[in-house]
């Protein structure tokens, strides 16, 4: 299957679809991460924006990431990891996984304590969950978009095959 023939305009939209596809998805999560970590950063909620309102962003972020990786563990990654070995159980990408939920886990007991009222909210205890999983989260987002890259599926996959994943 690997190739070093170029793919014509066509083939790489193909290939590439899963992608784009995995990309827009990301780009939503570094969206709500950049609103998260800036305001954790600065100590200031955005214009307009009450600390519930914040907390509420927190959970959503951490319940749609959790969501997200768990259709890619048990739908996509097991599915690709047949041919792709950076998608097997134990690749770097299921491990980046692990830490992200240790933060993602933290960060929803932390808001779901705020909310509640059992805990005063601090900016700095917000900042420090964040950048204890950040680094790993953003070298995901963009590594995953690259294995589902057009050059690297088609050493993998046919281009009939490609057509007929589900994704």
């Amino acid at each position: 299957m690997a190739t070093n023939t170029p793919l014509s305009p066509a083939d790489f939209r193909t290939y590439n679809h899963m992608a784009e596809k995995m990309g827009a998805f990301h780009n939503h999560f570094r969206m709500q991460w950049n609103v998260l970590s800036t305001a954790a950063t600065t100590s200031k909620r955005p214009k307009g924006m009450t600390l519930r309102s914040y907390l509420k962003l927190c959970l959503e972020f951490c319940h749609g990431l959790d969501m997200h990786h768990k259709i890619e563990e048990t739908r996509v990654f097991p599915f690709l990891a047949t041919r792709m070995p950076a998608f097997k159980k134990k690749s770097r990408m299921v491990t980046q996984h692990k830490t992200i939920h240790k933060g993602l886990d933290d960060l929803e007991s932390y808001a779901q304590d705020c909310l509640q009222g059992d805990r005063d909210f601090q900016w700095y205890e917000v900042k420090d969950i964040l950048d204890k999983f950040g680094t790993t989260l953003w070298e995901h987002l963009d590594e995953e978009v690259e294995e589902l890259g057009a050059e690297k599926l088609r050493q993998f996959w046919s281009k009939e095959e490609i057509l007929r994943m589900p994704m």
